[in-house]
């Protein structure tokens, strides 16, 4: 049976790191930020306020998900940041033999770019958030994933994916969500 990687997903500072890490706490799983992957000159593009191409992107997601599975190999289920922005780019993650699940951070311009603004000692600008809503695919019924609303308290956020998906430590498991009900 494949491991399971949970993706938290989203644009930058929905607070990937933040959930990802309590999710991490609450499973026993070990986590990696996916920032953590990019090669130099991606971190050098961002710094100078350049939005990265698709081209850029392809081997930073292939280089993650090698290393998730690495972990699969080694029977680790493990949690990830990652914006995973576009359909193609989760594809690429996807493609992992581990399970690949998805927690899609969602929230308005003003309040990702709130949080954004206060931020320090990160490479990526606050001005190019718009890029990222604009190239931002929220997740398909057929991609294996919730999405929750940033508005909530970490402690609520973390709580509802775990529900959600079934993934709490303890075995109990959330009623499966109706179909008709919006992610």
């Amino acid at each position: 049976m494949p491991a399971t990687c949970l993706v938290v997903m989203g644009v930058s500072g929905a607070g990937k790191s933040t959930i990802a890490a309590r999710l991490a706490d609450e499973l026993g799983w070990p986590m990696a930020e996916a920032d953590e992957f990019h090669p130099e000159a991606n971190i050098a593009k961002m710094s100078a306020g350049t939005p990265l191409t698709d081209a850029d992107r392809m081997p930073w997601l292939e280089a993650l998900r090698a290393w998730i599975d690495r972990r699969d190999e080694a029977g680790e289920s493990v949690v990830v940041t990652c914006s995973a922005l576009k359909r193609t780019y989760r594809d690429v993650l996807r493609g992992s033999v581990a399970r690949v699940r998805f927690v899609h951070l969602r929230g308005s311009v003003d309040t990702v770019g709130g949080r954004l603004s206060g931020r320090s000692g990160h490479f990526m600008p606050p001005a190019l958030l718009e890029s990222q809503f604009a190239d931002l695919e929220p997740l398909d019924e057929d991609e294996d994933g919730v999405a929750l609303d940033v508005s909530a308290d970490p402690d609520a956020i973390t709580s509802a994916a775990l529900d959600r998906l079934g993934l709490r430590p303890d075995g109990s498991a959330a009623p499966e969500p109706d179909p008709h009900t919006p992610r």
